[in-house]
């Protein structure tokens, strides 16, 4: 894989709520907003929004007025920072950290896309650290009458066609009548799936590809592996274990542990080892059981990995708008960007958008799919600027519709219909409000 922008993670009891975007320490460096419509497209473009049609958009009065967005982020907001700070209608922490403890540079980063692109929106700030916070969040944004929910967050463990409770919360937001954006996540190359086989050995281990019952994996120290299986097989006992190794012997460090924060078939690692190398290895029953598996690591690569699939929740969500990361420099999506299809069949990425533009906002680069899914919330909302009547499907059917198609011809996996087109995007919910 093309070189991926490091992550750092929470402690472990908040390892089911991984941020989704690759990036270290996290810091803000927020330019004021204007104070008029004429101001905002020269501030939008020395705060990094780099696009001359969203700059000629808000010149045109289009920056999201009337229009609220609700973002949840795992890390909390800075609401006093320069760009935020007259545009927080409210700002509420469900989970176990005030709203603006520290580190809160991500969730500052992500609201400052929102009120950077759509300068007039109104913005509710949600801080969540699990499943049940999160599901209270979403609630909360919800009673709020927020109009488009933003939510650069992933769960791992989670089923991959979108079911379970993160899913539902998704799937049940939109059926309200609100926008709910997603991130693919950034997971292309440390997903793993399959189905259990353990023909041909007697320690009944998973068959990553031909002739091989492990995988090594690539990266720092601090490890966290989820491993889940779907509910027809919830009743069967499947591990992951965590092997060190010097190249001739090998020695268990750490064995997945059920997880006890949903009601998901799924199991955990969280470990901190000493440099080296290491594999895993799957078990399960002695006999093949047709199990779907999936293996997938927010902080590590693997060498057997397969991107296909690789999507994960809340993006999974039936209904929701799911989006990649899009390289603008090199006009391809980004490699570590996670793909469909969902399990179920869906194409599993709606678009992909710029996930650069906005690097500046932290010292180690604001990037992966949990920048670009602000920037399409935006334009969602100029959308909504454009034509409040459209209900959620139709703003996603006019956000794929206006598109530049990119990758393959037509709708794939990776960049589903592709990148997001702001200007082609409001110019087409003109041309619905006007019939």
């Amino acid at each position: 894989m093309a070189e991926t922008p490091r992550r750092t993670f929470l402690a472990a009891a908040l390892a089911i709520l991984a941020l989704t975007t690759a990036v270290g320490a996290l810091a803000t460096t927020s330019a004021p907003l204007p104070t008029d419509d004429a101001d905002a497209a020269t501030a939008a473009r020395s705060a990094g929004v780099g696009d001359e049609p969203l700059a000629v958009l808000h010149d045109r009065g289009v920056t999201g007025e009337n229009v609220s967005v609700g973002v949840v982020d795992v890390t909390g907001f800075d609401t006093d920072a320069p760009a935020l700070a007259d545009r927080v209608r409210a700002a509420r922490a469900f989970g176990s950290r005030s709203v603006g403890a520290e580190p809160n540079d991500h969730g500052t980063a992500a609201a400052t896309v929102v009120a950077r692109m759509a300068p007039e929106s109104s913005l509710y700030l949600a801080h969540v650290d699990d499943v049940d916070s999160y599901r209270r969040a979403v609630a909360w944004l919800r009673t709020s009458g927020v109009d488009v929910v933003v939510a650069p967050v992933s769960f791992y463990g989670q089923p991959g066609d979108g079911s379970g409770p993160v899913g539902d919360v998704a799937r049940r937001t939109v059926e309200s009548g609100t926008v709910f954006v997603a991130p693919a996540g950034n997971l292309a190359a440390s997903h793993w799936h399959g189905t259990y086989d353990a023909a041909g050995t007697d320690d009944g281990t998973v068959l990553f590809a031909e002739g091989y019952r492990r995988t090594a994996i690539r990266g720092p120290t601090d490890v966290t592996l989820w491993l889940s299986w779907d509910r027809a097989h919830a009743d069967e006992d499947y591990t992951a274990e965590l092997y060190w190794t010097n190249g001739t012997a090998s020695r268990l460090v750490a064995r997945s542990q059920p997880y006890p924060g949903d009601d998901v078939p799924n199991e955990r690692i969280v470990a901190d080892v000493s440099p080296g190398r290491y594999f895993v290895v799957i078990r399960g029953p002695a006999d093949p059981t047709g199990a779907h598996l999936r293996l997938v690591s927010p902080t590590h690569e693997f060498q057997r990995a397969r991107p296909r699939g690789s999507v994960v929740a809340p993006g999974t969500a039936r209904r929701a708008l799911t989006i990649g990361a899009y390289d603008e420099r090199t006009d391809r999506v980004e490699p570590f960007s996670s793909r469909g299809p969902t399990a179920d069949g869906r194409t599993g990425v709606d678009v992909v958008a710029p996930d650069s533009q906005f690097a500046g906002l932290t010292e180690s680069g604001f990037v992966g799919s949990s920048a670009a899914a602000p920037y399409v919330g935006a334009v969602a909302a100029l959308v909504l600027d454009a034509d409040p009547s459209l209900s959620p499907a139709h703003v996603e059917l006019l956000l794929e519709l206006s598109a530049r198609d990119v990758g393959p011809v037509g709708v794939d996996t990776a960049s589903g219909h592709g990148v997001v087109d702001p200007a082609s995007a409001v110019a087409a919910a003109n041309d619905s409000a006007t019939g």
